[in-house]
This record gives structure tokens, sequence and C-alpha cells, in this order.
């Protein structure tokens, strides 16, 4: 069993995948293929955003939203404490102070009451300037932006929101990576929608922000790509990730995204008697990016995780220690707020296989053996 098939996806997308490669191989055009601008131009339609910047990956997409709003030295970043390491590593780089906020044990998403609390200790001191609340849409559900939105306005914050793991999530009719002022995602293998490599996107509707986002992705560039107006990095999708991409956009509308939140509903069915399945807020839609659920405590986690390993299903851990308990951060002053959740979150969450062609048969093993070992 694996935890997240890719090997299965690309045999049942070969017969298309194979040829949009080939024609990659065959025109040589590797750098900025004409595959790119369509992806591009897919991306935006699907999430309904009026530009799509793609870029290396989803960390660069991060550190250039913050790049157009020129974040740095004495500037406060609201991040999540229960969340990947680029959240806070992105804005900490660019010479910002990463402010840990806590998150909803229901969604574990970020905590509004948390977030505008965290503003209010970091006003309060006067050292740090709030700017930017990195608003993170984790395992696949949105974070909970009607509220985060009022909380953005009332303070004058931009919000921007990380949907490396969010891609196809909704909240009504509204899709993700549609509701930060500037969003991004990630193509990593293992994302909703991951390529074959590293790869990663931006959106945005603001013409300006656009422009400099394709701007500082190459370098820089003005007109041409030997007229560097500005100093930038060099940060693009390569031809090859974009066809890839392009099947497996279509197979993500078509099928994957239904059949995933399919594979979600008979696990909780399954489990939600024995252990604390994820779920999903009303209105609210997931593309499942992880599939957690929560023991008692460490011990009962950690004993879990080896009897399934023993009877060869594979589990991991996201995340095993808090945002603001990780070593680079040591230095800085990121703790405002008590975060009493993130700390249980890590100690408690399992996650399972999950995939859009895990089938029933298999999770019905997995729900076996989570409900044999807590019997």
């Amino acid at each position: 069993m694996q935890f997240r098939d890719l090997q299965k996806q690309y045999q049942i997308l070969k017969p298309q995948m194979a040829p949009a490669i080939q024609q990659v191989l065959t025109t040589g055009n590797f750098i900025s293929g004409s595959q790119v601008t369509e992806l591009e131009e897919q991306l935006s339609a699907y999430v309904g955003t009026k530009h799509c910047i793609t870029c290396g990956n989803g960390t660069d997409a991060l550190t250039l939203a913050l790049m157009v709003w020129n974040i740095g030295p004495g500037d406060a970043v609201f991040v999540p404490d229960f969340t990947f390491f680029a959240s806070g590593e992105t804005p900490a780089y660019e010479g910002a102070v990463p402010i840990f906020v806590d998150v909803e044990e229901d969604t574990f998403n970020m905590s509004p009451s948390s977030l505008e609390e965290a503003i209010l200790q970091v006003k309060g001191e006067g050292k740090l300037t709030p700017r930017v609340i990195v608003a993170v849409d984790l395992f696949g559900q949105p974070a909970d932006y009607p509220e985060i939105r009022q909380i953005a306005e009332k303070y004058n914050l931009f919000i921007l929101e990380d949907g490396a793991q969010g891609f196809g999530g909704r909240i009504g009719a509204r899709r993700a990576c549609s509701f930060g002022d500037i969003s991004t995602t990630s193509f990593f293998p293992a994302k909703p929608l991951g390529c074959y490599g590293d790869g990663g996107a931006i959106f945005t509707d603001n013409d300006e922000w656009a422009a400099l986002l394709r701007s500082y992705r190459i370098h820089g560039k003005g007109a041409d790509k030997y007229d560097n107006v500005r100093i930038g990095m060099n940060s693009r999708l390569d031809t090859l990730q974009a066809a890839v991409l392009q099947v497996k956009l279509k197979a993500f509308d078509e099928y994957e995204l239904t059949d995933v939140n399919k594979v979600a509903h008979r696990y909780t069915e399954g489990l939600r008697e024995v252990v604390k399945a994820p779920i999903v807020r009303e209105g609210f839609y997931s593309s499942w990016a992880q599939y957690s659920i929560l023991l008692k405590d460490k011990e009962e986690r950690d004993r879990l995780q080896a009897y399934l390993k023993e009877k060869g299903i594979p589990t991991m851990v996201y995340y095993p220690r808090p945002m603001s308990m990780q070593g680079a951060f040591a230095g800085l002053d990121c703790v405002k707020v008590e975060l009493p959740v993130t700390a249980d979150l890590c100690r408690r969450v399992l996650a399972l296989p999950m995939h859009p062609y895990l089938t029933a048969e298999e999770q019905e093993e997995v729900i076996r053996e989570i409900k044999a070992y807590v019997h």
C-alpha cells in the first residue's frame, strides 16, 4: 500500500502523459515553452483570478509575494504555528519576524481569535509593524477567510494565502488560491495537484503586483532578459513540468478531486467512532492533501503508527514539532500568545494513506486495523 500512489496515477494518465512529455522533448523548448503560458491561463481560469504566475517551487512563490510588498526588517508577519517550515521561513529570510499564531483543533487551520490577540500584542509592544497574515490551507481545507479578512481589514494587513496543500478546496463556490491579496501554491509531487519535480504558482487580481512578480521571478527583468531593472531571482517553471501539470489538472478537475472526497468520506464513516476524525466546516470543501486523525496522546499515536507499520500500512506525522519550537527561530521574538492547541496536535496527529486511487479494499484494511488496535 502506498501513502500517496503516484505510480498508479502515472499508469492511468500514461496515454496522455507520454505524448505531452514527448512534445516537449521533440520541440526542445525546455524553458518558457508555450505550455507554461497555457498552464498559467488554465490555472487562473480554474481558480478564478485575473493572473497566475508560475515559478520554481512553492517556497519561492511565498518569497516572491513578500518581495512585491517590500516585507523586511521591522515587519511582523503572522503565521500559524502548526504548518510546514516554509510558511515561517520565507518572512524570516526577508528579514521580517514571523509571529506564531495558534490553530483550531477541528480544522488544523489558523485561529482567528489567536491571530487578533497576537496582532494586538505586537501593536502594544510597538517594536514591529504588523504587515501580513500568512493563512495556510492545511491538509486541503481553506482557512477561515471570512473571519481572517475582517481582521486583516481592521488592522490594515495583507493576506498571503499559502495554498500549497489547499489547491482545489473551496468556500462555497469560491476556490482556494483566490482568497489572499496574493495567493500561492506548490506543485511538489505529493500535493493535491503535483508535478514530477518542483514547481509553484502565484495568483492575484492586482495588475501591478502581477507585473512585478513576472519581473522578480526572472532576475528582475525589464523589457527583455538582458534588461535588469530590479534585483530578482531565478525561479521559472520548466516546460516539462508545465506539460505534466496540464495533463494532471484535467484529471484533477474531472475526477480526482471528487474521488479523493469519496475516500475521505469512507474513512470518516469508518473511523469517527474510534478516533477523532478531521472535520470539514459547513460550506467548506477540502482537497484532502492529508487525512489526519487524532489519538489520545503521543504514546497512543506512536504505538498505533508502529502497529500499522507492522501491518504494511504507511503513515506520516504532520507535524511533530511546532514552528515556534524550531531551532531556526530560537533567536527571534516570535511568540506573543499561548499556543496550546498546536502543542497538543503535534503529540496526537497521524496521517493515513490518502489519494484518489486508494481502493475501497485498501481503505477497509486501514479502518479494520485501526479499530483492531484501538479496541
